[in-house]
């Protein structure tokens, strides 16, 4: 594909660039390798893709998904060929890093509980009540706050279970993120950051962890990237109140309403907020999920590979990326992420 072969070459300049495309193409018989990491939340998505791609480019993809604060710590110590992170990294810690970021997709995060008697998609929540839950002001699903944002449905006196990331996360910064963008108690008493210390409920390693621990635990919440809350997953989600003070379900469409008002040109390395935005149907806890690759990779040939495959998911992948309830870029920031991969030969 001409396009993906001309963005890979601009990675590289001398003599050696023949002979490093010819690696990241790769041949019929031997197709070429890289390694990722980090990113639960995009874990799906890049699987798809790796899936979808492999034929046209000859690129085989292992990626772990070990939550963003491995996959920022790997990438660093160059010992994968790019990381995901939903929690951008610092300007400061890229440069040092020596590393570039861009966005792959922008997706959600849903709320999972387990309440008994309650339909999926029937219970009401806001983000000032999911921070008093885990700040452990609010113990019990009959709580008066609760009660007052769900006129006529039966709330049992159970007690409330949190359930949270044990790992460092992308989704827990974006979680995190957002409550505390909604309360200024969270903001204060825990903020927001990839791991932080929790004031109630129970640790779960990865998404899984957190989406078994919820469906196991009567009582149960949790926060679970919105690719993991299908109904294969038999996870009943939440209402969430949006920033115009509606209540808006998780779907493709709140998540797209919410992603229409990112200012990617006034975010410094495509770090833009999406929580808690204005407008008609958005849905309040939305990221974009990053990729993180060296500006001097250890393997140049496999540099080259990493920009040939999400240059192919660009061009190809956003058909895939809507079934799994992610929200492709814009044809236009696409256009600026080109730009930037272009700079890493400068």
């Amino acid at each position: 594909m001409t396009p993906s072969l001309s963005h890979a070459a601009t990675l590289l300049r001398g003599a050696a660039v023949s002979a490093v495309l010819a690696a990241a193409v790769g041949t019929p018989a031997h197709a070429q390798a890289i390694t990722g990491a980090g990113s639960t939340f995009a874990a799906p998505i890049y699987g798809a893709w790796a899936d979808a791609s492999k034929a046209a480019t000859r690129i085989t993809l292992n990626y772990q998904g070990n939550g963003s604060g491995a996959g920022q710590k790997m990438v660093t110590q160059r010992t994968v060929d790019f990381g995901g992170s939903d929690a951008p990294m610092a300007h400061d810690k890229l440069a040092a890093a020596k590393l570039l970021q861009f966005p792959a997709v922008m997706g959600a995060v849903d709320i999972a509980v387990n309440v008994p008697g309650v339909a999926d998609g029937r219970l009401r929540l806001d983000g000032p009540t999911i921070a008093d839950i885990y700040l452990g002001t609010i113990t019990a699903w009959n709580d008066p706050a609760i009660v007052k944002l769900n006129p006529g449905v039966k709330l049992p006196g159970l007690a409330i279970a949190p359930v949270y990331r044990a790992d460092g996360s992308g989704t827990t910064y974006v979680f995190t993120s957002y409550l505390s963008k909604v309360s200024p108690d969270f903001k204060s008493k825990v903020g927001a950051d990839k791991a932080v210390s929790w004031p109630a409920g129970t640790g779960a390693k990865g998404t899984a962890g957190v989406a078994g621990a919820v469906k196991n635990t009567l009582g149960g919440i949790g926060y679970v990237e919105s690719a993991y809350a299908t109904p294969e997953n038999h996870l009943a989600t939440t209402q969430l109140r949006d920033h115009d003070g509606a209540f808006v379900r998780p779907s493709l469409a709140s998540f797209a309403a919410a992603a229409a008002h990112a200012d990617w040109a006034g975010a410094k390395d495509f770090a833009v907020d999406l929580n808690d935005q204005p407008g008609a149907n958005a849905w309040p806890i939305v990221s974009a999920t990053f990729v993180l690759v060296p500006t001097n990779p250890a393997d140049p040939a496999k540099g080259a590979a990493v920009i040939k495959f999400f240059d192919w998911a660009f061009s190809n992948g956003d058909a895939t990326a809507k079934s799994l309830q992610y929200v492709a870029l814009p044809a236009s920031v696409k256009t600026q992420v080109r730009a930037a991969w272009n700079s890493l030969a400068k």
